[in-house]
């Protein structure tokens, strides 16, 4: 085996290995051992971060490039999420925000006469459109704070990996090489 096939066979095992640890990362809510900020919304409580609809862990890839790995996400809101920062609510947003705050008012379980119920369903979505409507309020230009949720990067165990693999692959190497030491 060649040095070029070698350095092909790590990568590629690197590239396998951290693709699937960054996907553990969505079912430990947590980079590696950096746990996730909870949520502060209403809007599912207890419900896994990052997960709603699963398009962010699906998106991410990577690919080899020459001598390293390159892990990505094509997903427009994945850098704000994975580095965190501040967003500007925008006229578009706002109408969004009225939209599920009138959406959510409207599924509110009412008795005969017209007030609300007082069930565990309805007591949730008037609290979830109350985020929604607080949302909506605010002014365009405001910030919306999106705390770090970082899914990929780099990290002790990132590098504890990386090492095992090296490691062991030139272990392979060396362990298989068949010496001819006869004299001619």
């Amino acid at each position: 085996m060649k040095t070029d096939q070698i350095i092909k066979k790590i990568l590629r095992d690197i590239q396998v290995e951290m693709a699937d640890e960054f996907d553990k990362n969505f079912e430990r809510q947590a980079f590696f051992s950096e746990a996730w900020q909870r949520r502060k919304s209403p809007i599912k409580p207890g419900r896994a971060i990052l997960v709603d609809t699963s398009k962010l862990r699906r998106s991410i890839n990577s690919e080899i490039r020459e001598n390293s790995i390159v892990f990505k996400s094509e997903l427009p809101y994945s850098a704000i999420h994975n580095e965190g920062g501040e967003i500007k609510v925008t006229e578009k947003m706002k109408k969004f925000f009225w939209y599920k705050y009138y959406d959510t008012s409207g599924s509110f379980g009412r008795r005969k006469d017209g007030t609300l119920r007082k069930d565990k369903r309805t007591v949730q979505l008037s609290t979830e459109a109350e985020f929604w409507k607080f949302m909506a309020l605010m002014k365009v230009g405001s910030t919306i704070k999106i705390p770090k949720r970082q899914f990929i990067g780099i990290a002790p165990e990132v590098e504890k990996t990386v090492r095992e693999i090296i490691e062991d692959n030139l272990n392979d190497f060396f362990n298989n090489i068949e010496f001819d030491i006869t004299e001619k």
